[in-house]
């Protein structure tokens, strides 16, 4: 791969809208760097929303306590004065140094990045949808088959089956409800639910008006006439085969990080994760800086305040990369006009 006219050039590029990515948007911004971020998951919030958004934090400074999708809403509010532009949804496939120096950076969509600094702040890796080990499904898939609701087609007036017990498969199938599917069933390995008391009441009043049904089994085939998925052959936990009529299938189980591509991009790596210098936490790449639970140093620890101290010192190590000779001071936000006028206060 070579450079295009049609790469979008940027001074930054952030990999990971997890809290640590979001704080680096911050620092960034403070630098007066400009980010655009990529993110696998079609929100942001990475591991903290995705896995822990409404369980309480307390090692967060200056907030006893918070949920994961509040701690979120605070950076995202933090870091919008810098207008990041996101590109959710889609995960990096490729990456080449170029001649001057720059990253040309391809993602799964095929956007092409053409920047400066690159930003990893993977975490423990992308987050995405886990599968059912069942090859037939792979023929329907963004068609018939989706890990999201709503799927992209019109789903009125069909038979919606979801697959999960949490409150993302819940809701997936109330919202199918609201949207006018024909019939709404949800298929859960277990009859116990792992959803919120509110979920699980809107749960059971669907139930309760004929709306929905649940049935307790595992999906072991699917029924196909005229290469069209209508129905799934499902076997309860006493050994009871059902069939059950399907037009579009909605997989919610939850959400599994892969290292992806990263691992063959040439970076020093200890034990799945990149090394970096803590003076800046450049990776062994010029320009590439890794934060976050995706980097190792000594003395490392996984928390989220440590990831928002190493974006803050891959910030200055940025700026000093991008504008080479030329002095980075340290300003201060209580005090520095420059500061005041870049955060609009």
């Amino acid at each position: 791969m070579s450079s295009t006219p049609s790469a979008i050039q940027t001074d930054a590029l952030v990999i990971g809208a997890g809290p640590v990515g979001l704080f680096q948007v911050f620092q960034l911004g403070l630098q007066e760097i400009h980010a655009h971020v990529v993110d696998a998951l079609p929100y942001t919030g990475g591991q903290c929303k995705a896995l822990y958004a409404d369980k309480p934090i307390y090692d967060i400074p200056g907030l006893p306590r918070c949920t994961g999708r509040e701690l979120i809403e605070r950076l995202e509010l933090q870091a919008a004065p810098f207008k990041p532009t996101w590109h959710l949804q889609q995960h990096i496939s490729s990456l080449q140094q170029q001649a001057d120096g720059r990253w040309l950076v391809g993602t799964s969509d095929g956007t092409h990045f053409l920047t400066h600094t690159l930003f990893i702040a993977a975490g423990v890796g992308a987050f995405t949808p886990r599968k059912l080990a069942l090859p037939e499904l792979d023929a329907f898939e963004d068609s018939q088959v989706f890990y999201a609701y709503p799927p992209h087609e019109d789903a009125q007036g069909q038979d919606v089956v979801v697959i999960g017990g949490d409150d993302d498969a819940l809701q997936s199938a109330l919202t199918a409800i609201r949207q006018g599917a024909a019939m709404v069933s949800l298929v859960h390995r277990r009859s116990s639910l792992d959803a919120s008391p509110e979920v699980q009441e809107a749960f059971n009043q669907a139930r309760l008006s004929g709306r929905l049904h649940f049935e307790v089994a595992q999906l072991q085939g699917v029924e196909v006439k005229q290469s069209k998925l209508t129905g799934l052959k499902l076997i309860t936990p006493q050994g009871a085969e059902l069939s059950l009529a399907c037009n579009f299938l909605v997989i919610n189980l939850g959400l599994s990080p892969q290292l992806g591509p990263l691992a063959d991009w040439g970076l020093d790596m200890s034990r799945k994760q990149l090394s970096v210098n803590t003076e800046n936490f450049s990776t062994s790449e010029p320009g590439i800086y890794a934060v976050g639970d995706i980097n190792t140093y000594p003395g490392k620890r996984k928390l989220i305040v440590s990831g928002f101290h190493e974006a803050t010192l891959a910030a200055f190590g940025a700026a000093a990369h991008i504008r080479p000779g030329q002095k980075i001071p340290l300003e201060y936000t209580t005090a520095s006009p420059r500061l005041h006028r870049l955060l609009g206060v």
